[in-house]
């Protein structure tokens, strides 16, 4: 991929997690707490696909996208154990949520996953921005 594609993926992703924190923040105030979740999880796996771009590196699992960050972007300590811990929950309260029956949604859940989205999202914005991506 030329320098200028990928530039213009990364500009792309970061749009879409963007987007996608919208929509949970306008769900949080609609007390659609289900999809709050989903889509607060969305915008950081978003952000996530952006980051892996940058070493080509993708896949159609989400479990393995995130382990692709553990092992390229924590374990060499380019970004923090905070942000693997604050995905794999939104991850795994996304799959609770979507997925799994007579599960309670409350709104101190949904507030916490779309916060931490939002960190997550800024997180991996600054990180591509240090690593000289400066056009997103």
């Amino acid at each position: 991929m030329k320098p200028e594609q990928l530039e213009d993926l990364l500009r792309y992703r970061l749009e879409q997690a963007e987007e996608t924190l919208r929509e949970a923040n306008i769900l949080l105030k609609e007390d659609a707490l289900r999809g709050a979740i989903n889509r607060a999880y969305y915008a950081m796996f978003y952000a996530l696909l952006a980051l892996l771009a940058t070493k080509q590196l993708g896949t159609s699992k989400h479990s393995g996208a995130i382990g692709l960050f553990d092992r390229e972007f924590v374990k060499p300590g380019l970004l923090s154990k905070e942000l693997s811990r604050s995905l794999r929950l939104a991850f795994n309260r996304r799959q609770a949520h979507d997925y799994a029956e007579l599960v309670e949604v409350d709104r101190q859940t949904a507030e916490e996953t779309a916060n931490s989205a939002k960190e997550f999202v800024e997180a991996i914005r600054v990180f591509l921005q240090s690593q000289g991506y400066s056009g997103i």
